[in-house]
């Protein structure tokens, strides 16, 4: 062979070789820890940058659009496949639902899997929140100062109110209260039904709050009209039904991720002041009536000279205990829902005061210092 011969085949060597080399790439990319190399007989594997034999390119396999997989070797590193991905996906997503509820609220529960408690979430505050606006509208719920508004609204008609016979105010409050005490206190008694410190604390809180109304019904507050029995069942079944429901979604999250903020502790201390400031301003209202029993005054002392119904700001806050207490959904709803209520009914007030008294202070709000 002479000299260009030689050069030709030369040539033709090293155009196959990029031939080749471009071949592979464009079916195994780059940034692929391996490329194929075309051999004889079977199928061998090369790092990116590797130098390609030409010699090895006798009988070279057809590439055609389906790419053929690199068999497992231990050359190159495993690929990641769509199972391996899988379970990345979901080792990732358990190590979330770890840290806090499924990164969802990081102060919550993940949700429990019950449409009970799911259905009760949306249907105590839609409610409650409907109340607080039906407040706001002037259509109030007939008990304490306003019963006197509607029953003078209803002619005076004593049985107004589609005909549902009357209780006294104390008994009427007693009803309310009562049953959601005794449901709370029940809930030890139930086997499994309070089980660790969180479902133990919430349960104890319950039964404090409604213990402490039913003595205040007792010991405290002075009555003098009347209630519709419909109101106090109306108040009695929201209760009783908020109670237990309570108690139920906290079972149902035991064995659930724990939330990413613990609020137990702040939840008990924010607990403890509502109970307390409800429990003050209560007594400076019955006060008011010291002298004879009747009529209404414009409160004075606390938090009266800056509020109309610091009573219910404290109330708020003893549902918002509950609710950091339990750091469910269901919990949260019913705290809200109860804001949402206690709110409308602030504002109805401080309206009724400044329609009753003429010396009442513009300057004072109605639920919030300073705010609302």
């Amino acid at each position: 062979m002479n000299a260009p011969e030689a050069a030709t085949w030369l040539r033709l060597a090293l155009c196959a070789r990029r031939t080749i080399s471009r071949m592979s790439v464009a079916v195994w990319p780059r940034s692929s820890p391996v490329l194929p190399q075309v051999a004889t007989g079977r199928l061998q594997h090369r790092h990116v940058g590797a130098p390609l034999n030409v010699c090895d390119c006798e009988r070279p396999r057809a590439i055609g659009p389906e790419r053929a997989r690199p068999p497992h070797s231990t050359h190159f590193a495993p690929q990641r496949t769509l199972f391996s991905r899988a379970r990345t996906d979901r080792s990732r997503l358990e190590r979330r639902r770890r840290r806090g509820g499924m990164m969802w609220l990081p102060f919550l529960y993940p949700a429990p899997a019950s449409a009970y408690v799911a259905a009760m979430s949306a249907v105590s505050f839609v409610s409650m929140a409907n109340a607080g606006l039906a407040e706001l509208r002037g259509d109030h719920m007939p008990y304490s100062k306003f019963w006197h508004a509607v029953a003078g609204a209803a002619g005076g008609d004593a049985r107004q109110r589609g005909g549902m016979p009357l209780l006294r105010s104390r008994d009427g409050m007693l009803l309310a209260y009562a049953p959601a005490l005794l449901a709370a206190a029940a809930s030890f008694a139930v086997p499994g039904a309070v089980e660790g410190a969180r479902a133990e604390l919430l349960s104890a809180a319950l039964a404090a709050h409604f213990l402490k109304r039913v003595l205040e019904v007792l010991c405290v507050h002075r009555y003098s009209g009347s209630m519709p029995l419909g109101t106090a069942a109306t108040i009695s079944c929201s209760y009783l039904v908020s109670t237990a429901t309570m108690v139920y979604a906290q079972h149902l999250s035991r064995g659930l991720p724990d939330p990413a903020v613990d609020l137990l502790c702040p939840g008990v201390l924010v607990f403890a002041v509502g109970l307390a400031g409800n429990l003050y301003h209560h007594r400076l209202l019955s006060g008011l009536r010291a002298d004879d029993g009747t009529g209404y005054k414009v409160p004075r002392g606390g938090l009266f000279g800056l509020v109309a119904c610091p009573h219910y700001l404290f109330e708020i806050l003893a549902f918002f205990g509950f609710a950091m207490i339990s750091q469910t959904l269901y919990a949260l709803a019913v705290a809200t829902g109860t804001a949402a209520y206690l709110a409308g009914r602030s504002c109805a007030t401080r309206r009724w005061y400044r329609s009753k008294f003429q010396d009442f202070p513009p300057r004072i709000k109605a639920l919030i210092p300073y705010v609302l």
